[in-house]
């Protein structure tokens, strides 16, 4: 899914007043799009006055300095929201967030974590320094090992902070912080029931295993497969070599996905995230597996799912509604006595976006 222009645009902006000065392709290559697609932002940008162009640079028209004292509202009106960088699931969550504070008359300050543990850290230290009173945040959180290191400091920050897309551990330190995520195992649910509801009884389920999501669905899908009174067989895998994180891992784990379908005999399988999804669907056509004639296949996240051929049935986390909902309750703890109210958790139920990659089972396969 294409990002909004003016979302990209403030993450242009937000860019290089973090620095104060950047390279097009520098822009380019962070944001995930070609360096023209860049340049034409920076020069309507240009044009209202907000950036000034160099010979392939981009410079802050405000030194950083200035930017929170001029900045609408001044720096007591600012919001920090943190998420990683090139992570299209995430721009809609942020997007939702950007509506509601935007409306409310706070500014939001963008910053994009890079793809290295402890990325945030120095981020939110730099935000909170800027000013910024209230945070949203979605860390990347590859594996365990990383999730552990920012407990601490998260639930010390000081000041009103909100998880998107995050859930924390029970009895962590971030067990009592706010947030707002999607209820994953519903979403493995429906996955599941739709399948079986098609007649399939052998299932692979291939994850990513290097987010806190991957890690929700794949305790999810084993533990409504191995429950469901219709499922036969199923089996795990990771979706890609490059996707497992806290290893090590079983021979099936790490298996081949065509090879672990003839194993077991599957008919469908669940893939998590879209891209992936649409790798695989291209591999078990060089494997000669028709979709859905051979096997159906659900995709989950739903950013680009419908793009395939055939696009795919995906599960879909409401992702907008996440940032939507995260904001309005930062917007909450902001108006509110510091402790005067328990800590919120809110989940919200995803849906089945039934397309052609799905089929049902023949009563002679």
């Amino acid at each position: 899914m294409r990002e909004p222009v003016d979302l990209r645009r403030q993450r242009i902006l937000a860019a290089v007043q973090a620095r104060g000065t950047a390279r097009v392709r520098d822009l380019a290559d962070e944001l995930q799009v070609s360096v023209v697609t860049v340049r034409r932002d920076v020069e309507e940008l240009t044009r209202e006055g907000r950036l000034r162009r160099g010979h392939g640079v981009v410079r802050s028209t405000l030194p950083a300095e200035e930017a929170p004292a001029d900045a609408a509202g001044g720096a007591g009106d600012r919001v920090a929201v943190v998420v990683p960088v090139r992570h299209s699931y995430l721009n809609e969550a942020m997007h939702g967030a950007r509506t509601v504070l935007e409306e409310a008359g706070l500014r939001i300050a963008l910053h994009l974590a890079p793809q290295a543990a402890g990325a945030e850290r120095p981020l939110v230290e730099r935000a909170l320094a800027d000013g910024a009173h209230g945070l949203l945040i979605a860390p990347r959180w590859r594996g365990r090992a990383d999730e552990e290191a920012d407990h601490e400091w998260l639930a010390a920050l000081g000041v009103p902070t909100v998880l998107m897309e995050r859930r924390p551990w029970r009895g962590s330190a971030l067990h009592a912080l706010d947030s707002v995520c999607s209820d994953h195992w519903y979403g493995a649910h429906l996955a599941v029931e739709h399948l079986v509801g098609l007649g399939h009884r052998r299932i692979v389920f291939a994850t990513r295993h290097d987010s806190p999501t991957a890690r929700s669905l794949r305790a999810a899908f084993a533990e409504i497969a191995e429950a469901h009174p219709l499922v036969e067989r199923w089996a795990w895998t990771l979706v890609a070599p490059e996707a497992g994180a806290d290893g090590p891992y079983a021979a099936d784990e790490t298996a081949e996905l065509p090879a672990l379908m003839r194993k077991v005999g599957a008919t469908a399988m669940v893939l998590h995230g879209d891209v992936d999804a649409l790798m695989v669907v291209q591999r078990l056509a060089e494997e000669a597996v028709r979709v859905p004639e051979d096997c159906s296949v659900v995709a989950y996240d739903d950013v680009v799912a419908g793009l395939g051929s055939p696009p795919l049935t995906a599960v879909s986390p409401p992702k907008t509604e996440v940032g939507r909902m995260a904001a309005e309750l930062l917007l909450q703890r902001l108006s509110e006595t510091p402790g005067s109210r328990p800590g919120r958790r809110v989940e919200l139920l995803p849906r089945l976006m039934v397309r052609g990659s799905t089929h049902r089972v023949n009563e002679d396969e």
